[in-house]
């Protein structure tokens, strides 16, 4: 059935394959074309093993399809930056392109929100570069532009936004189930 899930050590590969093909399809034209090329599918598989292995960090979700595919994932959790005014962080929330539009992305964000408030975070963050369109996504899920800063993405700083939610229950709230 198809919906959301926590991810497994065994879903790495996939998670990986979904960020790759997300970054160079969203990202072309704002990055360096050599970081986009130079994303390895295995070099991130062993990264996402090891974080689901560790599973410290924060908590990651998956989109998985009727058949087992997995077309979308986010992580959430504490906030990293502690100098900030949010308590949690949606650290990653990427779906294929070609699954984009279909309310994906939105179901992982409240399952994002509803974790974090099991962990007892009322606000939370997400970090998107400036030129990235996608952002209005968050503008959308009721997300205010509260931050700029320049990050350094491939060796090359790159202007990011960062939209805050000061409380994550009440979002819940509006979005309903």
């Amino acid at each position: 059935m198809a919906g959301i899930r926590l991810a497994r050590i065994e879903d790495a590969a996939a998670i990986a394959a979904i960020e790759v093909e997300t970054w160079r399809t969203t990202y072309a034209g704002m990055l360096a074309d050599a970081t986009l090329v130079g994303l390895s599918v295995e070099r991130k598989t062993w990264q996402w093993a090891s974080e689901l292995r560790r599973r410290g960090s924060g908590t990651v979700w998956v989109w998985e399809d009727d058949d087992g595919t997995l077309l979308g994932f986010g992580e959430c959790g504490r906030q990293r930056l502690p100098s900030l005014p949010y308590e949690g962080e949606i650290a990653a929330l990427y779906v294929l392109p070609d699954a984009q539009g279909r309310g994906i992305g939105r179901q992982l964000m409240l399952a994002m929100f509803s974790d974090l408030r099991r962990q007892g975070l009322r606000s939370a963050l997400v970090w998107v570069l400036a030129a990235n369109p996608s952002r209005y996504f968050y503008e959308r899920m009721g997300g205010k532009s509260v931050l700029r800063r320049r990050i350094a993405v491939g060796g090359h700083p790159v202007e990011a936004t960062g939209y805050g939610w000061i409380d994550v229950a009440a979002t819940l709230q509006r979005s309903g189930p």
